[in-house]
C-alpha cells in the first residue's frame, strides 16, 4: 500500500492508537521493527488478507515492512492481544456502544460456525462469552457442530453464582436455563415457542401468551408478565415475561422471513408463526426490584447490537477457520479480526456519507484492505 494510502487508512484508527500500543506493551521486548506502524501494518496483513504466518512475514519482508521469522510473529501476535482488545473497545465507543452505566457485569453468551479450510473441511462452533462492561471475551470453546453434547447450550460455559447471562433463542431450552439458575445465575433469553413452554404462577394452566399480546396493539407498546418455565424432571422455573411490539417495518421483514424460511421447507406459515413475528418475546430471572421490563428489553438490545458486529464480523473478515491453537494467540487472532470489522464499518459510513476531496475511490479500495503493496 503506497504510504499515502496508508496515512488515510489510519485517520480511521481511534486517535490514541500509538499511545494504545505502548500503553498495552505491544512492542516491548522487541529486539528489532519497533515501529508501532509496521507492527499494525504486518498484523493487518495477516488478519485482513487471511495469509498465514509464514506467507505473512515473506509479504511484510518484500514490501520492506519488516523482516521476521513466523514464529516471531506469533510471538509479537500474543504480545498485541491487549492492545488489539483496546482498539476495538475505542471503536465501539466510537459508534455509540458504551458500556458501564451499570456497576454489574453482564455475560453474553453465543455461538458460530467456522469451517476448516478445503471442500471437506470439518464444520466447527465456536461457543465464546463477552463481557460487558469490561468488553472481555472471556471464555471460548471450540466443538464439532454434530454429535451428543455439542449443540448450543448453556451448560457449555463457565456460570458462577451471581452472574448476569443474555443470550439470543437458540440457548432457549429448559435444560439450559436450569442449569443457569441451579448455579445461582440469573438469564435473559429470547423465547423459543418450540422450545420453551409456559405455564401461570403456581397453576397447572398454560400461560395464555396470545391472549396477553393481543393487549399490545401500538408499535412499541411494553408488556410484562410473571411466568414459569416448565423445566426438567417436571419442575418450574419462576420468572417474567417482558414483550416489545415490533414497529410497522420491523413486522413486514418479520413477516418476510417466516415465509421464506415456509416456502424453503416446503410448508404455509402458520398464522400463529406470524402473529408472533409481530414481537419481541424475552423470559427473565432479573430481579424485578433492579430491572424494570423496559431495562431487561434494553440490556438484550445491547446484546443484540453486539451480536450484529460479530455477524458482519465474519462477513467483512471472510473468516473460515480459527488458525491458531495457544489461549493467547486464538484471542488476539479473533480481536483482530474483529478490528478489521469494526474498522471497515467505520470507513464505509464515511464513504457513504462523505466524499473527502478526491478521496472517495480511495475509501471505497480501502474496504477492500489491500494493506500491503509488494515491491516490484
Amino acid at each position: 500500500m503506497p504510504d499515502r494510502d496508508w496515512n488515510l487508512l489510519t485517520t480511521f484508527f481511534p486517535s490514541n492508537w500509538q499511545k494504545l500500543a505502548m500503553d498495552n506493551d505491544a512492542i516491548k521486548g522487541l529486539r528489532q521493527d519497533k515501529s508501532i506502524e509496521d507492527l499494525l501494518r504486518v498484523l493487518l496483513i495477516h488478519f485482513a488478507c487471511g495469509y498465514s504466518l509464514r506467507e505473512t512475514v515473506i509479504r511484510a519482508k518484500n514490501a520492506n515492512l519488516a523482516n521476521m521469522s513466523d514464529v516471531a510473529l506469533l510471538k509479537r501476535l500474543r504480545k498485541c492481544k491487549e492492545w488489539l482488545r483496546n482498539l476495538c473497545l475505542s471503536l465501539f465507543a466510537e459508534s455509540g456502544i458504551v458500556f458501564g452505566k451499570n456497576k454489574l457485569q453482564f455475560s453474553l453468551f453465543d455461538a458460530t460456525h467456522v469451517k476448516e479450510p478445503g471442500k471437506t473441511g470439518s464444520l466447527w462452533r465456536i461457543h465464546y462469552s463477552f463481557q460487558v462492561p469490561d468488553m472481555q471475551c472471556d471464555f471460548f470453546k471450540i466443538t464439532k457442530t454434530e454429535g451428543k453434547g455439542n449443540s448450543e447450550d448453556l451448560s457449555k460455559f463457565p456460570i458462577n453464582n451471581g452472574d448476569y447471562i443474555i443470550v439470543d433463542r437458540g440457548y432457549a431450552h429448559s435444560s439450559g436455563i436450569a442449569y443457569a439458575v441451579n448455579k445461582g445465575a440469573f438469564v435473559c433469553i429470547r423465547v423459543n415457542q418450540q422450545s420453551l413452554k409456559f405455564m401461570q404462577p403456581s397453576k397447572s394452566e398454560r400461560f395464555p401468551m396470545v391472549k396477553h399480546l393481543k393487549k399490545l396493539t401500538q408499535p412499541l407498546s411494553i408488556g410484562s408478565w410473571h411466568a414459569e418455565v416448565i423445566a426438567p424432571e417436571n419442575g418450574r422455573i419462576a420468572g417474567r415475561l417482558c414483550v416489545i411490539r415490533k414497529t410497522p417495518e420491523a413486522i413486514k421483514k418479520a413477516y418476510k422471513k417466516v415465509k421464506r424460511k415456509a416456502k424453503k421447507n416446503g410448508i404455509e406459515p402458520k398464522d400463529s408463526t406470524l402473529f408472533l413475528s409481530e414481537y419481541v418475546i424475552l423470559f427473565t430471572t432479573f430481579p424485578e426490584k433492579d430491572f424494570s421490563a423496559e431495562e431487561v428489553l434494553e440490556w438484550y438490545r445491547i446484546r443484540w447490537q453486539i451480536e450484529l458486529v460479530f455477524k458482519r464480523f465474519k462477513q467483512i473478515t471472510n473468516m473460515g477457520h480459527i488458525p491458531k491453537y495457544h489461549d493467547d494467540s486464538a484471542q488476539a487472532w479473533m480481536y483482530g479480526k474483529l478490528f478489521i470489522a469494526l474498522l471497515t464499518e467505520k470507513i464505509m459510513r464515511c464513504a457513504n456519507s462523505i466524499s473527502p476531496w478526491g478521496a472517495e475511490e480511495k475509501l471505497q479500495s480501502l474496504a477492500e484492505f489491500p494493506i500491503y503493496a509488494p515491491s516490484g
